[in-house]
């Protein structure tokens, strides 16, 4: 595995159909190349900030609609359901897209570039929380909701004081691990100028020409961000394995 990482490493670094590879455009050590690295690394703030942003609007949002699940009423365990297979029927571009240029159309409600990528991202992405919700839920045993009934609370109280919290600590790998997902897919949103590692490299391309080696530089990037949260992941899961 390590051999396979030092590979994906070097494997830009040394090979080029026609040998036309030029990394002094990001070369730390002359102007111009440190120039665009800071221009390159100057996106990597709002990949991570729309990133968090979004991912914890989607577990809110997830929650609330995993919630109608639990209930008996069919009628709510339809709408849980509708809302879960047509969000995730829907393309993230495709959504990002519509928010951002179809919405105002439809009701003359605009929001900017950001809004607009946190509210796609944020939506597309509750549809999964709200399962890894209900999968959490649903996977604690029913003596502790009859646990929480012997004590005279209610069905929400219930929920929040007694299933919640042991559920919680179930499915933190999993959103954990989409918040990975939803690192990569915040690439998608610099197609509406959002100025993300993706956008501030497509627009360096633009003015340099050099798309091999700022995209091989934009793949790195994501590498080794997705890699530490990947480790970081990994330890919360041990860390819940022990206790």
């Amino acid at each position: 595995m390590r051999n396979l990482f030092f590979l994906l490493l070097i494997l830009p670094l040394t090979s080029c159909g026609k040998g036309e590879l030029n990394w002094l455009i990001l070369s730390p050590y002359n102007i111009e190349g440190l120039t665009n690295l800071k221009f390159l690394l100057s996106g990597l703030t709002t990949t991570i900030f729309i990133s968090l942003i979004s991912i914890i609007i989607s577990i809110f949002l997830g929650l609330i609609i995993a919630i109608p699940s639990l209930a008996k009423n069919k009628l709510l365990t339809y709408i849980n359901i509708g809302y879960v297979e047509i969000v995730r029927a829907i393309p993230l571009l495709v959504l990002i897209l519509w928010i951002y240029y179809g919405l105002p159309i439809m009701t003359g409600i605009s929001f900017s570039p950001f809004v607009s990528g946190i509210i796609a991202l944020s939506i597309s992405e509750s549809a999964f929380q709200a399962e890894i919700f209900r999968a959490g839920i649903n996977s604690i045993k029913k003596s502790q909701w009859e646990a929480g009934s012997s004590l005279g609370f209610g069905f929400f109280r219930k929920l929040k004081l007694v299933i919640l919290p042991q559920a919680v600590k179930n499915i933190l790998p999993a959103i954990g691990n989409q918040f990975v997902y939803v690192l990569k897919m915040s690439s998608l949103v610099s197609i509406i100028g959002i100025g993300d590692l993706t956008r501030k490299a497509n627009e360096l391309v633009v003015t340099t020409y050099r798309p091999l080696e700022i995209y091989t530089f934009l793949i790195l990037e994501y590498l080794i961000l997705i890699l530490i949260v990947s480790y970081l992941v990994r330890k919360l899961e041990k860390k819940l394995k022990i206790d």
